[in-house]
């Protein structure tokens, strides 16, 4: 049975992720956001919790108070770090770190990876593979 459930896992996988992508980007208000974190912040994909980070992220613009907001900005950051650390060619968590440090006050410092990433990424846009449906959001969402 468990191999059964193994085999399954690893065919839904790609659907999985790529319907978590879209998810992502259609989210719209806090409310959203959260049961977005909720639902997937148990699930075991690295891929899946690199999305869940950056809208961990995302939620710190919410708290009025400034260290909060430092925070937990801090504690996802070090959350998606490790999650790269540990899967260094992740596209998506290259992707969601691009995306964050593009978009990051510079005041934070959050940008030390940029070039890292767009030269990772780009490498990826060049071939043809099962993450091809990613190469629209990243042409999108960062400065490749």
């Amino acid at each position: 049975m468990s191999l059964l459930f193994l085999t399954m896992s690893l065919i839904l996988s790609p659907t999985i992720i790529k319907e978590v992508v879209e998810e992502f980007h259609a989210l719209k208000t806090k409310e959203s956001e959260v049961v977005f974190i909720k639902k997937y912040t148990l699930n075991s994909q690295s891929s899946i919790l690199g999305y869940v980070c950056a809208i961990e992220m995302k939620q710190a613009q919410y708290s009025y108070n400034p260290i909060s907001k430092i925070k937990i900005f801090k504690q996802t950051k070090e959350k998606l770090d490790l999650l790269i650390q540990l899967n260094p060619s992740n596209v998506h968590l290259r992707y969601v770190r691009l995306l964050l440090q593009e978009t990051s006050p510079a005041i934070l410092g959050y940008d030390i990876n940029i070039e890292e990433d767009k030269i990772f990424l780009s490498k990826i846009l060049d071939i043809s593979d099962d993450s091809d449906y990613l190469d629209l959001y990243i042409y999108k969402n960062t400065s490749l």
